[in-house]
């Protein structure tokens, strides 16, 4: 394969301003395929130029493959995709608006260029993601990767592309379906999880490294970690470690906002840090655990844990995790600390009865519609 000759490597971006220009130099040096793989993307002017960075590409004989879940890219116009499989551009929508299966998302956010580089992260393909997160943009983190493993995100990709009909249950079956798996290498595993049946890689990896875990820093944009991990991680402060967590202080999703902050008393009795993003909305998803790092499309919450198709990276690299936690202080500069006084003082009657409903919610009722949908798929 053409990726195992390249030299592993791995750069941090940070918000729009770095990540969007990276994949631009990426798609115009491409000159076997593109894959693009994103959760929202929306009309508008950062949309418009990444169709006409992929229509170039495949203009000059990279093949290019985009796939965009129908629910999150539900603004795009039927015909947007019109000048790039003008030119013989390949555009699919995963699983296509039905009332009966709505609930299962594609989450994951991926763009593999010439299966040579490859970037992951929480992105979308959206105006509101250009800044730089502190004065302008939303504040989002990305990663460019370069080495011998980037072909199996491409592979990735391609069982996503063929299955984006979403019509049936069947396809879990085949092959074991290895979209929901954990790729091995030295120090380095991406870990697809799917709904259904199964273990999710994410949450047993994460389960694993926080069993011994001495220093955690999580940022993360919708909080509401399953019963477990809450355990995992008030464990690591009743063993003397220390857990820092990064929310949102403003947030998109005001339900899923709300249903986090219902959690904050029991882990601020446990000794858990906990700060709030204060310049714009947070998007982030990075967990920190001593040496290990995560990044990827997964937030710690409910949905990215059960229900979306979700892609992370763990590393378990000294040097990367170095970097991590040098964006976490730099992040960590613009944040709000939750002392335990504030937080009592700040829950109202109808505040506790509003985070109680958005947990009721995210945590019960969400899930299980998700369940029901996904039994009643055809096999």
């Amino acid at each position: 394969m053409l990726a195992s000759a390249i030299t592993a490597s791995w750069n941090w971006l940070y918000a729009g301003r770095e990540i969007f220009p990276a994949m631009f130099e990426a798609i115009e040096n491409a000159r076997v395929s593109v894959r693009l793989e994103i959760y929202i993307y929306s009309p508008g002017a950062l949309g418009n130029q990444f169709l006409e960075a992929l229509r170039q590409a495949q203009q000059r004989g990279a093949e290019v493959h985009v796939l965009v879940d129908a629910l999150g890219s539900i603004n795009l116009p039927a015909t947007f995709w019109d000048p790039l499989r003008a030119v013989g551009g390949h555009v699919r929508q995963f699983n296509p608006i039905s009332l009966n299966r709505l609930s299962i998302r594609n989450h994951r956010k991926l763009l593999v260029c010439d299966e040579q580089i490859a970037f992951v992260g929480g992105f979308n393909i959206a105006q509101e993601y250009d800044g730089d997160g502190i004065t302008s943009g939303w504040c989002d983190l990305g990663m460019k990767l370069q080495g011998p493993m980037v072909g199996e995100l491409a592979a990735s990709f391609d069982e996503m592309f063929a299955r984006a009909d979403f019509q049936h249950k069947r396809f879990m079956r085949l092959r074991r379906f290895t979209a929901n798996k954990t790729l091995l290498a030295a120090d380095e595993q991406f870990l697809f999880s799917v709904p259904g049946r199964g273990r999710n890689p994410i949450k047993q990896a994460l389960q694993r490294d926080l069993a011994q875990a001495q220093n955690v820093q999580i940022i993360v944009a919708y909080f509401l970690p399953t019963w477990r991990l809450r355990r995992a991680l008030t464990r690591v402060c009743s063993r003397a470690g220390r857990v820092q967590f990064i929310l949102a202080g403003k947030s998109d999703v005001l339900i899923s906002q709300l249903a986090g902050q219902s959690l904050y008393r029991r882990f601020l009795k446990a000794g858990v840090e906990l700060y709030e993003y204060q310049p714009q909305i947070l998007h982030a998803k990075l967990i920190i655990i001593d040496d290990v790092v995560y990044v990827g499309s997964a937030n710690l919450d409910q949905r990215s844990l059960n229900i979306n198709y979700e892609l992370m990276i763990r590393l378990q690299k000294p040097e990367i995790a170095e970097q991590a936690r040098a964006v976490f202080a730099n992040t960590l500069r613009h944040c709000r600390g939750i002392t335990f006084e504030e937080w009592r003082k700040s829950r109202t009657l109808w505040r506790r009865i509003k985070q109680k409903w958005a947990y009721f919610l995210l945590v019960r009722i969400d899930p299980y519609i998700a369940k029901r949908q996904w039994k009643r798929l055809r096999d």
